[in-house]
């Protein structure tokens, strides 16, 4: 059973992610953590996310637009003559990266902690100019209930994980301009605000095949300068099949969808109108195991976009590299029966 089980803990790479990511990770697309059963590792991943094309205007978005890159900005941080005024510039993107430290433990077999650290490489670029921001971005730290660990119905596997956590104000969030003047709040590392999210993880397979869905829910504080964002949800799917390929090697194939949806940036407890999101995405996945390795990636393109006066959802990418360890004591033990 324990192999059914190693993809979509893995293929849940979302997101959401800390809100430093900024627009994907606004919603907390961020679940899924781990490849391996009960077993604690790390892994580093690194992801995408475009935004470009004014749909009212009747502009097509596009992966990877003219001066946009999927992995590293030009330059690491730069600023020439940026200013946050849309215009319906058909040369206007929006590129949200993050490179991030993913760890696991488990503390028994059932209570799992999480921590992600997040390196953040943002590009905006309106009416051709372009702000470049990096930066350690806002950690996340999370713990998750295996509340059904291996439940077994006329065949079918099943997984029930239920959790929570909190994102932290780790990620600078009042960098300023040469003028003084500070940048908005999606174009800074980090938020100043923290955050609390719940969230809950059904997995269930029959022989090869199976499903993993995932929804989350967060909401924010205010930082410093009373900015925040709306409460967000999203949930992530996953049709998967296992392909094993002698004893060490195997394959899950999938098919992704994702859905997010916020009312955006907050301004003294009101909406600002500001990056509000309502989107679907859909698109193929591809995990990799080897023995303990794993290698998981997964591209999805918009299939929904709700109309607003910004730059549409373009598409998002996720690539991730991780180790397993072969965990066979816990922390916290069952308590011996009376009379043992």
């Amino acid at each position: 059973m324990k192999y059914y089980f190693r993809l979509l803990l893995a293929g849940l790479l979302m997101g959401l992610a800390t809100p430093a990511a900024r627009a994907c990770d606004i919603c907390g697309c961020f679940m899924g953590i781990t490849p391996y059963d009960n077993q604690s590792g790390v892994s580093l991943m690194h992801r995408y996310r475009i935004f470009n094309g004014y749909r009212a205007q009747g502009q097509s978005p596009g992966f990877r637009p003219d001066g946009a890159r999927i992995f590293f900005p030009t330059k690491l941080n730069s600023d020439d003559g940026y200013a946050h005024s849309h215009r319906a510039d058909p040369t206007d993107f929006e590129a949200f990266r993050v490179v991030e430290l993913r760890g696991k433990y488990f503390l028994s077999q059932r209570v799992e902690l999480n921590a992600f650290v997040p390196y953040v490489l943002n590009t905006s670029q309106i009416n051709g100019r372009q702000l470049n921001a990096s930066g350690l971005g806002d950690v996340t730290v999370f713990a998750g209930y295996h509340l059904i660990r291996a439940i077994e119905t006329a065949g079918v596997q099943s997984r029930l994980v239920v959790g929570g956590g909190l994102k932290l104000p780790t990620g600078e969030f009042d960098r300023q301009t040469e003028q003084g003047r500070r940048y908005p709040l999606l174009n800074q590392v980090g938020t100043g605000t923290t955050d609390g999210f719940v969230y809950a993880n059904y997995i269930g397979s029959y022989r090869g095949a199976g499903l993993s869905v995932n929804t989350s829910y967060r909401r924010t504080t205010e930082n410093r300068f009373r900015n925040s964002l709306a409460p967000s949800t999203a949930t992530f799917a996953s049709l998967f099949y296992r392909v094993p390929l002698g004893e060490n090697w195997q394959l899950y194939p999938s098919a992704q969808f994702f859905y997010e949806k916020t009312k955006g940036e907050m301004l003294e407890g009101q909406l600002t109108g500001e990056h509000a999101m309502n989107n679907a995405l859909l698109g193929p996945g591809l995990d990799v195991y080897y023995k303990n390795f794993s290698l998981n990636t997964s591209v999805q393109l918009p299939v929904y976009t709700a109309t607003t006066d910004h730059p549409a959802s373009a598409g998002r990418l996720v690539l991730s590299v991780g180790y397993s360890f072969n965990q066979t004591k816990y922390l916290l033990r069952k308590r011996p029966a009376p009379g043992t």
